[in-house]
């Protein structure tokens, strides 16, 4: 088996390969075009975001048997077309829902205690603490919309400051337990207080938080993103912050990201609005990002990969 991986990953993925005897390749620093030349080569690939995977790419793939990600989103690869042509697709969310949901958390009680404006503050000298008053999680209602992995991982982190949990999953039933309840999407804007977004991105999930979304909400609520940032219009979301319809936002991901996350593209100066407002949380794409998920993704992709092709 001739393995290429394009990005860097967790050592022991490399080294779990090597052991079983494959031919190991990394090819960090090749460009797309390069590795489309070369594809033919290979029976599977590893890689994180730098290389979109659609199907004039993998058509170069004559032997592909699988591809690898360590991570949950999955919307760089054709999953379809890799169906079609019985290429496996592995991912591992088990390996960084406990840290994104760690991060949500944080994030949320940073924005409900004004943490982030009290900090700078107290830095230049001020020590306002009428002003920085803050609200507590206790007695309000949480939606979460994706009950995958990491929306299971973030209600069970809040259960414990005695918040009512709902949740709203299109394509998952009969998830209700003593957490959380389910509730249909209309029942989950009528009630939340917060709303958290666990969605992949797909074409459906593309632009779901817009104007209309935000309209359709029976008060003003706070919104947490830590999925895509397509998922969220970002204009929407300033004109609902500045009308109060939102009123405040904990975001690890954004609409203006490259597809290889590893940077902003500053369109319209619309990051810009984001940094200025004050009642906006904002991290660079690393919920889920923490030395011990990077070893747990790692962990959980060997696993799935070798119980398919260890023997090969």
């Amino acid at each position: 088996m001739k393995i290429a991986f394009l990005d860097a990953v967790h050592d022991s993925i490399k080294t779990s390969f090597v052991e079983l005897g494959w031919d190991v390749q990394e090819w960090f620093d090749l460009s797309r075009d390069e590795i489309k030349e070369k594809l033919f080569e290979l029976d599977g690939i590893i890689l994180r975001s730098r290389i979109k995977m659609d199907s004039d790419f993998l058509q170069h793939a004559k032997k592909l048997q699988f591809i690898g990600r360590p991570g949950a989103g999955l919307e760089n690869i054709d999953s379809d077309y890799c169906k079609h042509k019985g290429i496996k697709v592995f991912r591992s969310p088990e390996g960084n829902r406990d840290a994104l949901a760690e991060h949500a958390t944080g994030m949320l009680l940073m924005l409900f205690n004004n943490l982030k404006r009290a900090d700078n503050e107290v830095r230049e000298g001020k020590w306002r603490r009428e002003e920085n008053r803050g609200h507590e999680l206790m007695g309000k209602t949480v939606g979460i919309i994706g009950y995958g992995y990491m929306g299971e991982a973030f209600a069970k982190r809040l259960a414990g400051f005695q918040v009512k949990l709902i949740a709203y999953d299109k394509y998952k039933s009969g998830f209700g337990d003593g957490v959380v309840k389910e509730v249909s999407l209309e029942e989950l804007k009528l009630n939340a207080d917060v709303i958290s977004l666990h969605v992949p991105l797909t074409d459906e999930t593309s632009g779901m938080v817009c104007e209309d979304f935000l309209r359709s909400l029976s008060h003003p609520i706070y919104l947490i993103n830590t999925a895509r940032g397509p998922v969220v219009q970002t204009r929407a979301l300033i004109d609902a912050l500045r009308s109060g319809k939102v009123l405040g936002a904990c975001l690890d991901v954004f609409e203006q990201e490259s597809s290889s996350f590893e940077s902003v593209h500053e369109t319209k100066k619309i990051m810009q609005e984001l940094r200025d407002a004050d009642s906006v949380v904002l991290s660079p794409h690393i919920a889920g990002w923490t030395h011990e998920s990077k070893e747990k993704m790692a962990k959980f992709l060997i696993e799935k990969i070798t119980a398919e092709f260890g023997s090969q």
